[in-house]
């Protein structure tokens, strides 16, 4: 299982290099082989989350290493399906490296199998934390987004143009979906937590800081749809907010320990 986990960091590694060097020298043939080589380190890391899952005969979901291979794993999974349906092959030199740093951050964490916590045996358990791995994903390739709109639009031209668009309605959707999950994380983890602590909303820090994004996300979608605000302005936006999903993903529970701790 461990060499699983390390073939999958070396791939995506090598994925990103390449991906790098054919954007810097204008390599096509690089570019390819990128894709390629990050294809099979999907592959890979598909088959590492299979196996721990099986080993641990329950969902791989209820720590934080485990959480942030599959935060890792659903980035990957959304670029490969953006890219597919839209063509939008611009978003790998931005969306693959956050793949490779997210999984980089979960091998820093302990690699253990644990028997599940009494307070994470619920039938809420898959629909919480994996509503939340789609939300956090959305965000941060809507970010990704956000920043390859922000170094394209220094450029001028129709074409430029006509990419910028593209760009600036990818990243309200992925908004708009992610903004979905995160709506169903909290209320479910309402729900949840009255089952097991006995009160909807406790203020705890990983709630608080959910609540936090939340806002955040449904200030971009107001602006959106009341088309107060478009373009680079909100691609700034999107920019600035993924550290604060980052934060509550992974700096919570460093920082601001509480209920959600463990997980």
């Amino acid at each position: 299982m461990r060499t699983l986990f390390i073939v999958t960091i070396i791939l995506y590694a090598a994925a990103v290099i390449l991906q790098f060097t054919g954007t810097a020298f204008k390599k096509e043939r690089l570019l390819k082989l990128s894709w390629l080589v990050f294809l099979a380190a999907f592959a890979v890391h598909l088959l590492f989350t299979i196996v721990r899952g099986v080993a641990a005969k329950r969902i791989p979901l209820s720590n934080q290493f485990e959480f942030a291979n599959a935060f890792a794993w659903g980035v990957a999974l959304m670029l490969i399906v953006i890219r597919r349906r839209l063509k939008a092959d611009w978003l790998s030199v931005a969306a693959m490296p956050m793949a490779l740093l997210i999984l980089t951050y979960a091998a820093l964490q302990p690699m253990e199998i644990r028997d599940l916590m009494p307070a994470l045996r619920s039938a809420w358990f898959g629909i919480h934390i994996g509503s939340a791995v789609l939300s956090y994903a959305a965000f941060v390739l809507a970010g990704s987004v956000g920043l390859r709109y922000v170094l394209l639009a220094r450029r001028n031209g129709a074409e430029e143009e006509s990419r910028l668009r593209q760009m600036d309605y990818l990243s309200y959707r992925l908004v708009a979906f992610g903004f979905l999950f995160l709506t169903v994380v909290i209320l479910s983890g309402a729900i949840w937590a009255e089952q097991a602590w006995s009160a909807f909303w406790t203020w705890d820090p990983k709630e608080v800081w959910a609540l936090i994004t939340w806002i955040i996300y449904a200030v971009y979608l107001h602006l959106r749809l009341r088309g107060k605000r478009r373009g680079a302005a909100m691609a700034w936006y999107l920019v600035v907010a993924v550290p604060v999903v980052l934060f509550t993903f992974a700096g919570v529970n460093t920082l601001l320990p509480g209920l959600h701790s463990y997980g």
